[in-house]
């Protein structure tokens, strides 16, 4: 379930299937255990083909106790757009009262159901039944994600209708509940995208586009769905650093049929009055974040045109879009960069889109961070790859310079008084604004420090809540969020956290950083990481009594769909920039290796350390 799909890595939505000879699958309750035992837990239905439509049965006539609960959970499981069959398991109050939009739970397995004993043994018009489970996240009421975790326990009461005679449930849990397979199986992670309130990019006028990942249900209606949640706002962790260009309330139109594109790969947006009156250029920025939003979810529309009152109001292709707002996932970086064995920087050729098998030639960057004599223990590169940022090989210093041949070094702009290497500085890293990131782990003024321009005096950055100290740090792109490698007693959490600027525009006054949220709970060593898309980040560590493996994982803490990168051993660092065509790279035991699409780890360099892609 990857967000980060850009390109030919874009993966089109499961098509309805109308019929069962042509791959519709029907999902009926099957227990006949007696109510006066334990139901069996509802086993999590074995992932179908994408394009196949799962469809519940309705309750059977004179059906057990057992038989509801039962064909209920598998109902929330299948493709029925508003839960219509599930509510049939129902009271007429309860399917009234029951909201399932709120929430979806999802558990390590399917739910298990347990026959609750009766007080009155002689009543035998109502039973009930505990719901229970390992709980793995919950995706709110705005389709955002949240790991979780301990134990899920809800009860079922079910009543025999007085004149039918049928039992049907007449009280249950808001939302609903799932076994992680059948999640995976109905939902799919996509990207919208807003705009960085307070955020443009350093070498151009233009917006920044940030990714906000949401989960949609993957075979009802999926674009129509994400048009909603686009108009509906940004979700509650990202709404404090993000905008939208959509007037407030504006929706789309009443009685608006399902959302398709024409044979043109055009879809055609029909919107309220709240859009009435609008300028141009908003209409443009308008139709750049729809486009963004749905190109992430499939690659069938090239365009998108508006329209409100009965007529279009504007219209953007790829490349109007790409005007009005720069994205990570499609700024493709000139160079990759890394320290070689005389522990100087140089860079090579980062594309490996020719399919060349040759080995690339290393070079010293221009400037004195390339043939100065300087020693570097890791580096960072600015995003428009005009200056870099070095620490020496000690940990202690830090160096700014220009990537212009004979620019000078000058003094450290930063040097820690940390005792021991681990304790000094940690690798830079620049965001998008032109400003240079680093964190000081001296145990005695541990502190996250920001240069505006790479230059001047630090200014600390508040994070309230963290517990622990930074042992690693990358800026986002968008250069709204940041992910943090934090350390405490031996263990490390890889947490990414919301940039916040308070005061005019660029004016670094006061910056912190809130909310961070945990993203890999599981793994107890986080050895390296790095973003590797709009949403996404790929990390190396180690899960408790586990070995280092390498995997993607999205913002929210959810896992990507699609295969891990190929195994390596020994990483002690990683690169991947945001563009997900440019290749992985790495340091371990073999040097500097890199990973092109489709093709095995090959070496760069035996002797480099510490890659880096810019930022």
């Amino acid at each position: 379930m990857d967000a980060d799909r850009e390109g030919g890595g874009r993966r089109t939505p499961g098509r309805a299937v109308a019929y069962a000879a042509c791959g519709v699958v029907l999902l009926a309750g099957c227990a006949s255990m007696p109510d006066s035992g334990d139901l069996r837990g509802v086993d999590s239905t074995a992932r179908q083909d994408t394009q196949v439509r799962v469809f519940a049965m309705p309750p059977q006539e004179d059906a057990e106790p057992t038989d509801i609960v039962q064909g209920f959970l598998e109902a929330l499981t299948s493709d029925d757009p508003n839960y219509e069959t599930a509510r049939k398991y129902l009271t007429a109050s309860a399917a009234k009262k029951w909201q399932p939009e709120l929430s979806t739970t999802v558990l390590d397995d399917g739910p298990g159901a347990t026959f609750v004993q009766s007080v009155d043994r002689e009543q035998r018009d109502d039973t009930a039944f505990n719901l229970t489970g390992t709980k793995v996240a919950v995706v709110d009421a705005q389709q955002s994600y949240t790991p979780a975790s301990g134990d899920y326990q809800q009860t079922v009461h079910l009543v025999q209708e007085p004149k039918t005679k049928q039992w049907r449930i007449d009280s249950l849990p808001q939302g609903v509940v799932m076994g992680k397979s059948d999640f995976q199986r109905n939902f799919v992670s996509v990207n919208k995208y807003y705009y960085a309130s307070d955020t443009k990019a350093a070498t151009a006028p233009q917006m920044v586009a940030v990714a906000d990942p949401v989960y949609v249900r993957e075979r009802v209606d999926p674009m129509t769905q994400l048009v909603r949640s686009l108009l509906s706002g940004p979700t509650s962790w990202l709404d404090p650093v993000v905008r939208t260009s959509f007037p407030t309330g504006t929706a789309l139109k009443d009685n608006s049929s399902s959302l398709t594109p024409d044979d043109r790969n055009t879809l055609t947006v029909p919107l309220n009055d709240k859009v009435k009156g609008i300028s141009q250029s908003r209409c443009e920025e308008m139709s750049a974040q729809l486009l963004f939003t749905l190109q992430n979810l499939t690659p069938a529309v090239d365009e998108v045109e508006l329209r409100a009152g009965g007529r279009q109001l504007c219209s953007a292709n790829e490349s109007q879009a790409d005007r009005v707002a720069t994205r990570g996932s499609v700024e493709a970086p000139e160079f990759l960069y890394y320290v070689n064995g005389e522990h100087r920087l140089v860079r090579v050729t980062a594309s490996t889109r020719d399919g060349s098998a040759t080995k690339p030639v290393p070079v010293p960057v221009p400037g004195a961070l390339g043939d100065g004599d300087k020693d570097l223990r890791s580096v960072a590169v600015s995003r428009d790859e005009h200056m870099a940022a070095g620490v020496g090989l000690d940990g202690r210093s830090l160096y700014v310079g220009s990537l212009v041949s004979g620019g000078s070094l000058g003094e450290a702009v930063l040097v820690s008084d940390g005792k021991t290497t681990g304790d000094r500085l940690t690798t830079p890293s620049w965001d998008v604004e032109g400003d240079l990131w680093v964190a000081d782990r001296d145990p005695a003024d541990s502190r996250l420090l920001l240069f505006k321009e790479g230059a001047g005096k630090p200014l600390e950055v508040a994070i309230p809540g963290l517990d622990g100290r930074i042992k690693d740090l990358r800026v986002a792109a968008d250069g709204v969020r940041i992910a943090l490698v934090v350390e405490k007693g031996g263990k490390q959490s890889l947490l990414v956290g919301r940039i916040e600027r308070e005061g005019t525009t660029g004016d670094p006054q006061s910056v912190s950083v809130r909310e961070l949220r945990a993203t890999t709970p599981d793994l107890e060593e986080v050895t390296t990481m790095s973003w590797a898309g709009d949403s996404r980040l790929v990390v190396v560590g180690r899960e408790q009594g586990g070995v280092q493996q390498t995997r993607y994982v999205q913002v929210d803490g959810s896992t990507p769909e699609g295969p891990p990168p190929a195994a390596l051993t020994g990483v002690k660092e990683i690169a991947a920039s945001e563009d997900a065509e440019m290749p992985l790279v790495a340091y371990s035991e073999d040097g500097i290796v890199r990973l092109p699409s489709g093709a095995q780890w090959q070496k760069v360099d035996a002797d480099g350390t510490a890659p880096v892609y810019p930022g």
